[in-house]
């Protein structure tokens, strides 16, 4: 059924139709919507009356244009197109379906119209038959063509949508020095097609959705059909159907209503903008999820390795993949351990720390007010307040406002004695190093204090029981029925052989443990053997 399409239609509508009704439910997505029309029809084979009909449909709404069409052999043969301004190819309008309407010469008389004008007359490269008022509406709103004739009993639909994207480009949040350039965009059909290039398959299925009562965003469900695990397949169609919201502007709407633990503060849903990405975990036996208006695309199962890999680590060689992997992961304990180590060091334990540096310490911490616990808090909160006003100052201006921003006032802070150099020194690694992993910003923020509070009222005792604390959530922690550290819980070194390292290709001959069904990724090549 064309219907099922994410692209655009003509209606030419004509037939007897059933009266609206207001409260009819709307099928195929499990989502109600208050302008759902269930399977309503228009109301007569007459021209004007349905006009009237869809005109009052969209009464208020001035970008509805309405232009008639007479045929010029037959002038009893009358057409009126319906569609939305500015969201139609204007050239292809002309050419594909007013021109033949106008040219075109009917016979006498005209047994199935529609199928004349489905098989003869309109040049479309998608054509359906109906009369059903949702498929109408939904094609207007959607920047399709609605094409009424007089005394026709059926519905035409036709492509004609032609509004423009945003070109294909890099995105800004995941640069690579090597490999591919090309990100997701807001158009639907243009991210699949990209998905379609490179998994050249028909082992690829794609199934469309619809969310939201009001915005009716159109969704793919991606995924290799041999290789996904069909528990998780269900599990996740499951949890998308039971959606009810009135509107979907960005996946993280989606992501944040099909979570495992809604309150837990560990991602279980991942998200990239690089179609080489979404294809690689695909392979793997993942399922991607593509909504349309955003280049954000999310897929599941998801582990907690992911946050430290890169798409880059398979561009490059393994040894230099495998060094770049494993300091991502030491900045990561880096960033959210430091400012607790320092401070129960400085406030508990000041016994563990060298005489020298004791020393040098005490002397930076002469004259300064408050303790070391404020000072960590104070500027940990000034140095994120400056990272979030550079984000979204625009390009070298942010730049410029965080460089600087940071210089000055943390120069200023221990010149006025608010602040010892060395809470200076310990926010300064710990923001370098919070920066090599923007995928788990958020998480690696609320684990920062969170360790540090503990620390500051119980010392090294606090910091052992908020790494423990930490690795009982990551191990209890699933994605769709996976556990997100299961790489982690095994000794065979297949599964290791992508996680804190990675491995050379002819080692990687198994797919990762729980996601799929096939493991077998490759046979043993001569450089294994």
């Amino acid at each position: 059924m064309i219907s099922r399409r994410a692209d655009g239609y003509i209606f030419v509508l004509c037939g007897q139709s059933k009266p609206y009704r207001k409260n009819a439910m709307h099928g195929g997505s499990g989502m109600e919507n208050h302008d759902d029309f269930g399977s309503a029809k228009l109301p007569s084979e007459e021209l004007e009356k349905n006009i009237q009909y869809i005109c009052n449909l969209f009464k208020g709404d001035d970008t509805l244009q309405i232009r008639r069409v007479s045929n010029t052999a037959n002038q009893g043969m009358k057409f009126c197109l319906l569609y939305a301004d500015g969201m139609i190819n204007n050239k292809l309008m002309n050419d594909d379906v007013v021109r033949p309407l106008m040219e075109y010469r009917f016979p006498e008389s005209c047994g199935d119209l529609v199928g004349l004008l489905q098989d003869r007359v309109v040049c479309s490269n998608s054509v359906e038959r109906t009369a059903q008022v949702e498929k109408v509406v939904q094609a207007i709103v959607y920047g399709d063509t609605v094409l009424l004739a007089e005394g026709s009993p059926e519905v035409l639909l036709l492509n004609t949508k032609g509004w423009t994207a945003r070109a294909i480009a890099e995105p800004e949040s995941e640069r690579v020095l090597r490999g591919p350039r090309e990100g997701f965009n807001e158009s639907l059909l243009m991210n699949l097609s990209m998905i379609r290039r490179k998994l050249r398959t028909p082992d690829l299925k794609l199934n469309l959705l619809t969310f939201g009562r009001r915005t009716r965003t159109k969704a793919c469900l991606c995924y290799l059909d041999t290789l996904v695990d069909k528990n998780v397949l269900e599990n996740l169609k499951k949890r998308l159907s039971a959606i009810d919201i009135d509107g979907t502007l960005d996946t993280q709407y989606i992501a944040e209503l099909i979570r495992d633990k809604p309150y837990a503060c560990v991602d279980t849903v991942g998200s990239t903008e690089k179609p080489d990405v979404v294809c690689a975990k695909l392979l793997e036996g993942r399922i991607a999820l593509v909504l349309d208006g955003t280049p954000q695309v999310l897929t599941v199962p998801y582990l907690f390795i992911e946050s430290f890999q890169s798409d880059e680590d398979y561009y490059l060689s393994f040894f230099f993949a495998s060094i770049g992997r494993i300091l991502r992961i030491l900045a990561f304990y880096i960033s959210i351990t430091l400012p607790a180590v320092y401070v129960a060091a400085v406030t508990f334990h000041p016994e563990i720390l060298p005489a020298s540096l004791l020393i040098s310490t005490s002397q930076a911490r002469q004259g300064v007010p408050f303790p070391t616990i404020l000072e960590m808090i104070l500027m940990l909160i000034v140095f994120e307040m400056l990272r979030e006003s550079g984000s979204r100052m625009p390009g070298l201006m942010g730049q410029t406002l965080s460089i600087v921003g940071a210089l000055v006032i943390g120069q200023a802070a221990v010149q006025a004695k608010i602040v010892s150099a060395p809470i200076i020194i310990i926010v300064a690694i710990v923001g370098i190093t919070g920066l090599m992993n923007p995928k788990i910003k958020g998480f690696t923020i609320l684990l920062r204090f969170l360790i540090l509070v503990l620390a500051s009222m119980l010392g090294l005792y606090g910091f052992l029981f908020g790494n423990l604390a930490l690795l009982g959530l990551l191990y209890q922690t699933d994605s769709f029925g996976i556990p997100i550290m299961s790489n982690n819980s095994t000794r065979s070194f297949q599964d290791f052989k992508d996680s804190f390292i990675r491995a050379p290709w002819w080692y990687m001959l198994k797919r990762p443990r729980g996601l799929t069904r096939n493991q077998k990724r490759q046979k043993r090549s001569g450089a294994a053997k």
